[in-house]
């Protein structure tokens, strides 16, 4: 007796996109997106990272030049952000040009 392959009587289903399934997928990468602009960095991270800028400067490290280079990075940092937190340009975005716009 031989066996034959089993075959149906039913209709193959049809290979379709799975919309479901795509919009899922696209909301896990726009929240794995958003939450690694969100991420923030360590005082140890961040103290690595400067020593690391100060290094290839060509600064060696335990010099006052060394120190001098971290000390201009943290000033720099400093004032970038009293920029961004004084400025009226910078903040919520309502729309306008300036902070005068009809």
């Amino acid at each position: 007796m031989q066996h034959q392959a089993h075959t149906s009587s039913a209709p193959a289903k049809r290979d379709r996109p799975r919309w479901r399934d795509l919009g899922a997928t696209a909301t896990v990468l726009l929240l794995a997106t958003a939450l690694s602009a969100c991420q923030t960095i360590t005082p140890e991270q961040r103290r690595a990272a400067d020593e690391a800028q100060c290094r290839s400067y060509g600064f060696k490290p335990r010099t006052e030049a060394f120190a001098n280079c971290l000390m201009r990075i943290d000033l720099e940092r400093r004032l970038e952000r009293s920029i961004r937190l004084n400025s009226p340009y910078y903040g919520p975005y309502y729309g306008g040009p300036g902070p005068y716009w009809w």
